[in-house]
């Protein structure tokens, strides 16, 4: 059987092959390493062609992933349709709306992705976005701890992030960064225009090349010795803050 009970992958190469062909949405392509050839030049081309992350993983990796004979390949099928960055935020200024997006940064841990979603979709976010590379798999525990906010939210899946910032900016939205670093206070931003926010993982927070980018980098105050707030509360955190100063001036 080359479909999991859940359908959430599929492995096997004419399944891969015949599925990428036919339109179907992955959220991400195992390849195993050591594989060269025709073969692997076609799947190169593929999930190019159709935007679908690749990534080459030892076999150990595989053999965990499906009991099957996965013939060095499983994809993982998209649970939800993902948004094009460049057309969402049109469509939030013909509404009439502020924008709020919110960028995850190497956020790997899907339960902290799904908790983040949930926030985010309480507080009013306009877009989720992540990038295609180095987060965390948008799958049915993410679904879960969501609480379904993750099917009522536009995700976004970018190839950069640097370059999804260039185009907020270019688009009048300022972009913040949250980092351990920062001397400005989350509250002593104005928040009320439109804004992105940008949260990093908690063993690395927001990579430098974004951290050059950004209008602000600010802190959420903390008064005790642990080192920070977990990831999916600080978001929580900082999209309550830009939902007060917006209720605030409405």
């Amino acid at each position: 059987m080359s479909v999991s009970e859940k359908t959430t992958f599929v492995f096997g190469r004419h399944p891969i092959v015949d599925s990428l062909q036919s339109g179907a949405q992955f959220d991400k392509i195992f390849l195993q390493q050591g594989i060269r050839g025709d073969f692997e030049k076609e799947i190169r081309r593929l999930c190019r062609e159709h935007d679908v992350p690749l990534q080459y993983v030892p076999k150990e990796k595989m053999n965990k992933m499906v009991k099957g004979n996965h013939q060095g390949i499983v994809g993982f099928l998209a649970l939800l349709d993902y948004y094009r960055l460049e057309d969402v935020v049109p469509g939030i200024f013909e509404k009439g709306e502020t924008p709020l997006l919110l960028l995850l940064d190497q956020v790997t841990d899907v339960r902290n992705l799904g908790a983040i979603a949930r926030s985010a979709e309480v507080c009013g976010v306009h877009a989720l976005v992540v990038p295609k590379s180095g987060s965390a798999l948008i799958n049915a525990d993410a679904l879960k701890t969501s609480a379904g906010a993750l099917t009522r939210l536009n995700v976004c899946r970018e190839n950069s992030l640097v370059t999804a910032v260039e185009f907020l900016q270019n688009s009048g939205i300022q972009v913040f960064a949250s980092d351990l670093k920062a001397e400005k206070f989350i509250f002593d931003l104005d928040l009320t225009a439109p804004s992105a926010l940008i949260v990093g993982s908690e063993d690395d927070g927001v990579h430098p090349s974004l951290l050059s980018r950004v209008q602000e980098r600010f802190i959420i105050p903390q008064k005790g010795e642990t080192d920070s707030f977990n990831v999916s509360v600080a978001a929580g955190i900082m999209l309550y803050e830009t939902l007060r100063q917006r209720m605030k001036v409405a």
